[in-house]
Order: C-alpha cells, then sequence, then structure tokens
C-alpha cells in the first residue's frame, strides 16, 4: 500500500475493509461503517455551508464516534475541523467559534448548557445525540466518499485549526493540512511499526493536536483501529485497554502521573498494551510505569504548530529527547541575542553544571513546515522571526547534539542571577517516592529575581514530612545549589488544564498563600510551616525593597 498524500485518500482506502475500525464502549462500528458515516456526513456538511462561507466546522464533542466521523468527513470534503475546547466558557468560547468562522458547530446535549445565552450568528448547531439529527443525516446515508465535495481536497487544503493553549492571551487557531496531517501519521507508523492489527487507544481530547496527530492519524495511516474514552480516566484505563484490545496510546501532561497513582494490582501487567507515545512524563515516571505496567513509554517532542521536531534514537541517552529530524536545523539559543549556547555539562551523577550558559530557547533555523495561524499575523511574525522558527521552549543540547527539554519560556526562573528551568527540578522532584505530581514555578524574590516554590500533590495515604523531604534533596547528586525549593505548597490534586497540563498560571497566581498547607526553609534551613506572622513578615520585606506591587499576582496581597 502506497503512501498517501491526503487524509481523504486515508479515509477512502477504509471502503470496503469490513474489519472492526472504532469502538467506543458498547458501539463497533468497521473501516467501512466509518467511511460511509464520512461520506453522509460531508454530503450534509455541502448542503448546511451557506455559499461563499469558509468551509469550517466546529466540534464541540467529547471523544465520541462523531468526533473521528466528522474528522472524516472534513478530509473528504475538503473541510476544515475547529476543535473546541468545552472547557471554555462565555465569552471566550463563542470567540473561539467566530473566530475560526465556523458556520456549523457539531455538539451534544452534555455541552448544550455552554452555549445557552451565547450570540453566534449565522451558526447552525447539530446536536448529535437526539432524533432530529439522526433525521437530518437519514437521506444521506447511501452517499459514497467523494460524492460530496467543498474543496478538492489535495496535500495543501486546510484540515485542522486546533487551538494552541497559553498562558496568556486568546488561544491561536493553527492551521494543519491534510498534507501535514497524513505525513504525521505516516512518520509515526514508520517509527514505531504499528500496523493494521493494532488497536489505538484515544484517551486525551480530540480538541487537542496530540490525540488527533499522534494517535488518530497514525491509526488512519496503518489501517489500524481506534478505541475511544470520552474523557480520561485512571481508574477505567486498564479496564479500557483489556476491553478494546488496545496495543498504543498517546499521553500529555500528568496523566501518566494519575496513572502511577492508582492502588498497585497483581494484574498491573495482564493487558495487550505495547507502546505510550506523549510528553511530560518525565524519565523517572517513565521507568516506574514500564516497571509496573510492562510498557515503554517513548517521550516525543513536536511543537504543536509543526514547527520543530526532535526524534528519538537508539543511542539517546537517559533524560535526552533525541536529537533534530531530518529536516530540521535546531539550534539552542539565547532568546534575546539568537546566539547559540554552549554544550552542556554534566558533572557526577549526571548534573548539568553549566546551565547559566547552555540553556536557551529552541529554534529551528532550517525550512519549517509551520503553516501559520488562522487569521493572527501578529502571532505568525512572533513565531517566525528573521526566518528561525521560534518553539517558546527551553532545551541545553550535549557535545554529541542530543537535545533535553527544560521547559517553557515563560517557566524559566532566575535565582541569585542564575537562570534556572522549571522542567529539570520537576524531574528530579519527581524522585521523591511520596509524590503523586511535582510542579515548580517562580515567586519573586523580595529583593530581587525569583525564589523557587514547588508544589506537591501526595500519593494516597502520605504524608508530608519535612525532614524527610529536606534530607531526599541533600540526596540529590543532580540537585543545584540554587535548585532546592524555597518554598513547598501541598495541594490535595494538582490542577491541572483540559489536557492535563499542569496549570502553571493558576499556581503563579495563587502564589504564597491558598489557604493549604506551605513550608518555608528561610534561608537554607529546615521546612517549617509557614503562616500568617512570616507572611507579614514578607510583605514588609517585599515593601522594604520596593517589590510590594509583585504579590498581587502571586497571593501575597494581604
Amino acid at each position: 500500500m502506497g503512501s498517501a498524500g491526503t487524509v481523504a485518500e486515508l479515509v477512502q482506502r477504509q471502503w470496503g475493509d469490513h474489519r472492526p475500525g472504532l469502538r467506543h464502549e458498547g458501539t463497533v462500528l468497521s473501516h467501512h461503517q466509518v467511511a460511509s458515516g464520512a461520506a453522509a456526513r460531508a454530503a450534509l456538511l455541502a448542503d448546511l455551508l451557506p455559499a461563499g462561507s469558509e468551509p469550517h466546522l466546529g466540534v464541540l464533542l467529547d471523544n465520541t464516534p462523531e468526533f473521528p466521523l466528522w474528522l472524516s468527513a472534513a478530509a473528504l470534503a475538503g473541510a476544515a475541523v475547529a476543535g473546541i475546547n468545552p472547557t471554555r466558557r462565555g465569552a471566550e468560547l463563542a470567540r473561539d467559534i467566530l473566530h475560526t468562522e465556523c458556520r456549523v458547530l457539531v455538539t451534544e446535549r452534555a455541552h448544550l448548557k455552554l452555549l445557552d445565552g451565547l450570540a453566534l450568528p449565522g451558526v447552525r448547531v447539530l446536536v448529535a445525540d437526539t432524533d432530529a439529527y439522526a433525521a437530518l443525516l437519514a437521506p444521506y446515508a447511501g452517499a459514497r466518499p467523494g460524492d460530496a465535495v467543498l474543496n478538492a481536497p489535495a496535500p495543501a487544503t486546510r484540515m485542522l485549526l486546533y487551538f494552541t493553549s497559553g498562558s496568556t492571551g486568546a488561544p491561536k487557531a493553527a492551521i494543519c493540512t491534510q498534507g501535514r496531517l497524513a505525513a504525521a501519521g505516516k512518520s509515526l507508523v514508520d517509527h514505531f511499526g504499528t500496523g493494521r492489527e493494532d488497536v489505538h487507544y484515544i484517551c486525551m481530547p480530540m480538541f487537542h493536536g496530540n490525540a488527533v496527530i499522534a494517535d488518530w492519524a497514525p491509526a488512519l495511516s496503518a489501517g489500524a483501529a481506534v478505541a475511544l474514552r470520552r474523557r480520561f480516566s485512571a481508574s477505567g484505563f486498564l479496564a479500557d485497554v483489556r476491553a478494546h484490545g488496545a496495543t498504543y496510546f498517546t499521553y500529555v501532561g500528568r496523566a501518566v502521573q494519575y496513572l502511577l497513582a492508582t492502588p498497585e494490582r497483581p494484574d498491573d501487567r495482564e493487558h495487550p498494551l505495547r507502546l505510550g507515545f506523549g510528553t511530560e512524563a518525565g524519565a523517572v515516571d517513565a521507568a516506574r510505569f514500564r516497571e509496573r505496567f510492562g510498557v515503554r513509554l517513548v517521550e516525543g517532542y513536536g511543537s504543536s504548530e509543526g514547527g520543530a521536531a526532535i526524534q528519538r534514537t537508539p543511542d539517546t541517552p537517559p533524560g535526552a529527547i533525541g536529537r533534530a529530524a531530518d529536516r530540521d536545523d535546531l539550534a539552542v539559543v539565547d532568546p534575546e541575542t539568537g546566539r547559540e549556547r554552549a554544550a552542556a555539562v554534566f558533572g557526577s551523577g549526571g548534573k548539568l553544571l553549566n546551565g547559566d550558559r547552555a540553556i536557551g530557547e529552541l529554534v529551528n533555523r532550517g525550512r519549517t513546515p509551520f503553516e501559520g495561524y488562522w487569521r493572527n499575523e501578529a502571532a505568525d511574525a512572533a513565531r517566525v522571526r528573521d526566518g528561525w522558527y521560534w518553539t517558546g521552549d527551553l532545551f541545553f543540547r550535549d557535545a554529541d547534539g542530543f537535545l533535553y527539554f527544560a521547559g517553557r519560556t515563560e517557566d524559566r526562573l532566575r535565582v541569585d542571577s542564575e537562570n534556572l528551568a522549571a522542567a529539570m527540578i520537576e524531574n528530579i522532584l519527581a524522585r521523591w517516592t511520596d509524590a503523586a505530581a511535582v510542579a515548580v514555578f517562580a515567586v519573586p524574590d523580595p529583593v530581587a529575581g525569583d525564589q523557587v516554590m514547588a508544589a506537591l500533590a501526595l500519593r494516597e495515604g502520605a504524608r508530608f514530612d519535612p525532614e524527610a523531604f529536606a534530607a531526599f534533596l541533600r540526596d540529590q547528586p543532580d540537585l543545584g545549589t540554587k535548585m532546592a525549593p524555597r518554598f513547598v505548597r501541598v495541594v490535595g490534586s494538582m490542577p491541572v488544564t483540559a489536557t492535563n497540563k499542569v496549570h502553571r498560571v493558576g499556581l503563579r497566581r495563587e502564589g504564597f498563600w491558598s489557604g493549604g498547607p506551605l513550608w518555608w526553609n528561610g534561608e537554607g534551613g529546615p521546612y517549617v510551616p509557614f503562616g500568617e506572622e512570616r507572611l507579614a513578615a514578607l510583605v514588609g520585606e517585599y515593601e522594604e525593597h520596593g517589590r510590594h506591587e509583585l504579590l498581587s499576582s502571586h497571593g501575597g496581597g494581604v
């Protein structure tokens, strides 16, 4: 079977294939039924979209069969899907729908309340789990792939408009064409060797690029089946894997930590799962996952916009992501000057000795596959400057060219004039056996720069032992002298976004005082409870040095 240049070709290949292709709860559709359902929806879409409008539809759904069916329909029709985040509310939700110029919005009854009172002029809303929707779709049941086409599908045809998460400002809708999506799926199939008999488990939200690009697209490319979970559930994960015969899954954010936090069972290794692919698990938890579940996790890197990619090779050292993909000319540079940073120097235990000179922003100096943001020239210009693609991510590179992730540019800390990366500190703190999840972020120092604060979610039944935690820190050979958290917040659960990434904006906003347990180690002494008296003294220090205004965004304005 040759390579496909478009997603539409991959959908058409399903026609006549009566093997199971789509699984969800008690529903099983064959590949042929998926192609047939997609053709019917493409024909409906062609009739619903007003003449002259952009061929865009919004999908406000959980991971149900309607989501991949509409993705396939859009591919056949030459239309684009905007994945709408159901955690958005009010004017922000309306803005996402209207900004992407969706004239059709597919949703379900569970999300109808989100649309109450929203001004959505010219938007036709279809509620997929209703009799009215079934009646609307019924006349198109005999459609075949290719019968209804808005734009002839080509590699350059828009396929996805997916919103990238950011800490500030309105989300930007990144463009992904049919050619890039088909190529991404083929690349992962080649890299991992997945095939027709595999089952791809999609438990990450399909409105996000990870689930579509790294899970659905390679399944479509390989002719494999997909199994959907409406929403990620750590407690339901293994039961789903067994029920569907899942062999491959993707993850982002804290999903792996949540799975490791579930109670251990003697049958944890009794399942067909072989591989997980994603980001942010970290080397420590990836090793724990493999030991417990017998499943290899591969940490990858590819910016959501497609502007840079790193490939893991068999000789990739522990802690590294890999090397630049063949098509890319990646460099780690000073974000202010653009000059390339020094190669990383490691000491005993893998301690980075020259982080201040080695850590910088990852850029792609070669030809970038970045396809732009929808109607956002300012964001395009900020992302591509002087012909380089700026990822917004911090990395360092060793002498052999292997790249190590060090966090987002907004997650940099500057402690006593030394630049630190939150992700590096998190990877070390994740070794503490009582921690279920860890997040590190900056809070302002009373005099200058930042101090390190760590948020810890503890494993079930554990309590924070300040002496044991301090002893653990002393035993970590790669924990630099500026890395130890000055403040430790113990949280009941780690706040996360809809894509299971740590909600750092919320943590920074709560800062010093959120009403929960907070510990402080003063000038490197033992960790002691941080109470109202100490907070008042801290406020005085900020006032003394003219930095009191910084407390307003870090929970200290009391």
